[in-house]
């Protein structure tokens, strides 16, 4: 009996077909790049002070003087959120005093900006911040309105996967382009912060999703052997593409609603890849549809300019191919053993903290020294190197010494920042780099660690249980950066801590590069934990390792 792999090997592994399919579901995933960071611009806060009424009866020096100065970042500049009692200064001025010299200013009582704020206008002309004045008091709502997304990143998360398995992978596709182009087209038109924030959260739900039903599809349909470049220089490197367009265009475009209009516009462009872009034969198997599955391997023979046998599939045959119903998991088995609780909550902790450190580096992009456009574009830029580099080390390196090195690099680097002189900001600019490399590439191996270190019965279980703590990870991660208002380094120095310390928590973790993957409890109760000197047992082949790369963005 032939299983589909078998049935298709006809086709080969890398013809013009599977070079198409490559290409266009790679491309398809440049828009979440930039949807998935476009906050950094949309949500950017300017410098802002009280706005002083033109109708004030203030002289000319006590208008300069209304706004109280404040320590910030060691050097005295306007209060953003406070000014003088605007009464107290009209008197001041009628009666000829001088603020310094006749008047001490320190003394004056201060009150709110009541009439609004004056916002600089050097790095953004308009962001959701300034349509609504999302500062001072208001100032909870621009993180909120990042990790509202990110809720919807996990909302999408959840209902893709079941979404493409009962519709077709094809039919959700296609629709959660939709659904990310649409809502996006519909957020230019907000009239409130929270009509905005509603349709992010639905964006997001979009953004997940089709970047979870295109990496499915692009792994049914590919061979074996070009899964892992699919998931590498596919997936990844084309949502970095889509990551570094997004400085581009908001370098050139820096009105939010304009900004929203360019984004929504690439989504467009993927429309007539419904023509193209077929259903994966794999799924229309497992729904009984063997006639379309053969009408599509039959057109991919034609591409590819080779003859298909006069019969693809023997539905009989197909049909006792089919897997027996299985034993079913419950949530409870990841914790049914000591061992194997200690490796989940060990594994859920990785997860959470690693894309606290991603996305926390990928928000802050405006907090760094420099152009905030130009750190954007780096951000985006260090992410390829990441990624190539991750999947060498998956293919020759053990998996713990690996991932944690990369940890240890990431949150040392960005730990380090702290103690870099105000002046080499440079310097500080290149650290915060190379903790993103360290940190991106961190993440882009977890998938293949966590798959290997399950087995069969709760393997999807226990992936799906740590993408969820990604997910709480990246909606935190805003107020990681909130912080930085309060003081410049907290961000980093609670990053790289935390960085630092799961880095040593993966040391304690069992090693899976070159054992074969667990089927039972049994197998996985042997691997090494903590000081427990018991093995998997199998032969070590690092050919029997999966090598399949996956980022969870």
């Amino acid at each position: 009996m032939r299983d589909y792999d078998a049935a298709t090997a006809f086709l080969g592994e890398w013809g013009r077909f599977q070079r198409l399919i490559f290409f266009l579901l790679s491309v398809s995933i440049i828009p979440n790049g930039f949807n998935g960071m476009s906050a950094v611009f949309l949500a950017g806060t300017p410098e802002h002070r009280c706005a002083v009424p033109r109708g004030a009866n203030l002289s000319g020096e006590w208008r300069n003087a209304s706004i109280p100065l404040e320590l910030r970042g060691g050097r005295a500049v306007p209060s953003r959120c406070r000014r003088y009692r605007l009464a107290a200064l009209a008197n001041f001025s009628a009666l000829g005093l001088r603020p310094g010299s006749d008047v001490e200013l320190g003394s004056l009582e201060q009150e709110p900006c009541l009439d609004g704020w004056e916002y600089s206008r050097d790095v953004y002309r308009s962001t959701i911040v300034t349509e609504w004045n999302l500062v001072c008091e208001d100032d909870w709502k621009a993180p909120l309105t990042t990790s509202l997304f990110f809720v919807g990143v996990l909302i999408g998360s959840f209902i893709s996967g079941q979404l493409s398995d009962r519709f077709g992978r094809k039919n959700i596709l296609f629709s959660t382009m939709a659904v990310q182009t649409g809502f996006s087209f519909l957020q230019i038109f907000s009239t409130s912060w929270e009509m905005f924030t509603v349709l992010f959260l639905i964006v997001g739900m979009g953004q997940i999703s089709n970047y979870v039903v295109a990496f499915i599809l692009g792994t049914e349909i590919l061979g074996k052997s070009v899964r892992i470049i699919f998931s590498t220089l596919g997936v990844c490197i084309f949502f970095a593409i889509g990551y570094m367009l997004l400085p581009l265009f908001a370098y050139f475009i820096r009105d939010w609603r304009m900004l929203l209009l360019a984004l929504t516009v690439p989504g467009l462009f993927c429309i007539p890849l419904w023509w193209i872009i077929p259903e994966s034969p794999r799924w229309l198997i497992s729904q009984g549809r063997y006639k379309e599955a053969e009408v599509i391997i039959r057109k991919a023979a034609k591409i590819n300019g080779v003859p298909a046998p006069a019969v693809l599939f023997d539905t009989t045959e197909m049909q006792d191919s089919k897997p027996q119903q299985q034993q079913k998991a419950i949530l409870l088995d990841l914790f049914r053993t000591r061992n194997i609780a200690t490796i989940t909550i060990m594994s859920l902790l990785l997860w959470f903290f690693t894309s606290v450190g991603y996305f926390g580096l990928s928000l802050s992009t405006p907090n760094w020294h420099g152009n905030v456009y130009i750190n954007c574009f780096l951000s985006a830029v260090i992410e390829v190197p990441a990624y190539v580099i991750a999947w060498l080390l998956l293919r020759s390196l053990p998996r713990r010494y690996s991932l944690s090195s990369t940890l240890f690099l990431g949150g040392g680097v960005v730990l380090f920042i702290q103690l870099v002189p105000a002046d080499f900001n440079i310097l500080s600019v290149g650290l915060v780099m190379l903790g993103k490399f360290g940190i991106t590439a961190a993440f882009s191996m977890l998938y293949v660690y966590n798959v290997e270190l399950y087995p069969t019965l709760v393997r999807n279980m226990a992936v799906g249980a740590t993408s969820t703590a990604s997910r709480l990870g990246s909606i935190i991660a805003p107020y990681f950066v909130y912080l930085g208002a309060y003081d410049r380094f907290l961000p980093y120095i609670l990053m790289g801590s935390l960085t630092v310390l799961i880095g040593i928590l993966t040391l304690f973790l069992p090693e899976s590069y070159g054992n074969p993957l667990p089927e039972s409890f049994e197998q996985m109760l042997k691997v090494k934990c903590f000081r427990n000197g018991q093995q998997a047992t199998g032969i070590r082949n690092s050919k029997e390792s999966p090598k399949i790369l996956v980022t969870p963005l």
